[in-house]
């Protein structure tokens, strides 16, 4: 077993065949985070990648951070620190094993076989022994499981997902939604349109520098609009793109042929990953039109099962995109606090399940 602090001695081939086809684990993905300083120890996410070899092949790997801060995280735990530090007990440094500033569901411990994947989780452990605690965030159901059979307390949160039931086309979707639902999408899609708003999607190499740097523009204005520090950088942008080409996707809202929004996914062959969206004009309902339906279209036109509108926004719903439940694995190394981490759980855990329920009951699809 080895730790690695970054993966520049890795074998590219070996840790994508462990982390598999969605691109946020690829091992392209974490190293532009990484040599662009974004996800890098200066930004207070120092990389402890766990490497497990078998007969010198990579057989197993878990991409760990020493965090000395929760942002960038999304599922939040500034409360487990504050309860921490007012008892004289230090919350950081804690381990995390995430994608940095991606809450999408996915692999985290990357192996073939359950045996191997328990034997990353020890090592995590024995790691996380020198500090407060361990988090897996969003990890896929099979990982979760196998964290639960080690102890690991589990957190649930809310994602809005929509997935394509065989779609035609978007009217063929549109036609599966109750009438309110549909007359009001269909409003809102016209108003965008007679604003004099059209779209053109870009793809991979067609991404030119000018793409990404208009891009950053509207990425950046949106922190600032919320008074918040962008994590990313344009750098990141053109590395993702020139090492990712396959997996990013853009879609351009142009005016008078001019840009003024865009929205950035990213992409496997079954899934499309709503990621992050900017304007520098304000056109009312852009923000539905850019983010959501043109992203169902695409969905639609490629193919794919799913798209993953992300987290937070009952506007979501509303628009077809349905609550999904995503897991958390949390592992703290006091007892006492483990034990109150615990019982806090099962109390979200019961509110998470009312607010899934309601939202269901607010479905926009015709009844069955």
């Amino acid at each position: 077993m080895l730790i690695a602090e970054s993966l520049a001695r890795v074998d590219r081939d070996e840790w994508n065949a462990l982390a598999g086809p969605q691109p946020f684990m690829r091992h392209e993905f974490l190293t532009a985070l990484i040599d662009t300083g974004c996800a890098a120890a200066g930004r207070g996410w120092a990389p402890q990648f766990v490497l497990l070899r078998r007969a010198g092949s990579l057989a197993g790997a878990m991409a760990l951070f020493a965090k000395n801060h929760s942002y960038g995280e999304y599922v939040f735990d500034w409360a487990w620190a504050e309860a921490h530090e007012r008892h004289g007990i230090d919350y950081y440094p804690k381990l995390v094993c995430a994608v940095p500033f991606t809450p999408v569901r996915g692999p985290r411990l990357l192996a073939a076989s359950t045996e191997h994947k328990r034997t990353l989780v020890q090592a995590a452990l024995e790691l996380a022994r020198e500090t407060s605690s361990l988090h897996v965030l969003f990890a896929a159901d099979a990982d979760a499981a196998v964290l639960a059979e080690q102890g690991f307390l589990m957190r649930r949160t809310v994602q809005f997902h929509w997935a394509n039931e065989g779609y035609a086309s978007f009217d063929d979707f549109l036609a599966r939604l109750s009438h309110a639902r549909r007359k009001n999408i269909r409003q809102e899609r016209r108003r965008v349109h007679e604003a004099g708003v059209t779209f053109r999607w870009l793809e991979g190499p067609a991404i030119k520098r000018k793409h990404w740097e208009f891009f950053n523009r509207c990425y950046r204005g949106t922190y600032a609009a919320h008074r918040s520090t962008p994590y990313l950088s344009l750098e990141f942008f053109v590395r993702l793109g020139a090492t990712l080409p396959s997996h990013v996707a853009m879609a351009l809202a142009e005016r008078n042929a001019r840009p003024i929004a865009c929205a950035l996914f990213l992409r496997d062959e079954r899934a499309l990953y709503g990621r992050y969206w900017g304007a520098v004009e304000h056109v009312p309902l852009l923000h539905f039109e850019c983010c959501y339906y043109q992203a169902i279209e695409y969905a639609i036109s490629r193919k794919l099962e799913t798209f993953e509108g992300g987290a937070q926004g009952e506007h979501k719903l509303f628009r077809g995109l349905l609550p999904v439940q995503a897991l958390s694995a949390h592992w703290l190394a006091h007892p006492k606090f483990a034990r109150a981490v615990e019982h806090f759980l099962e109390r979200e855990g019961a509110g998470i399940t009312h607010y899934v329920n309601e939202l269901v009951e607010h479905s926009p699809f015709k009844e069955a």
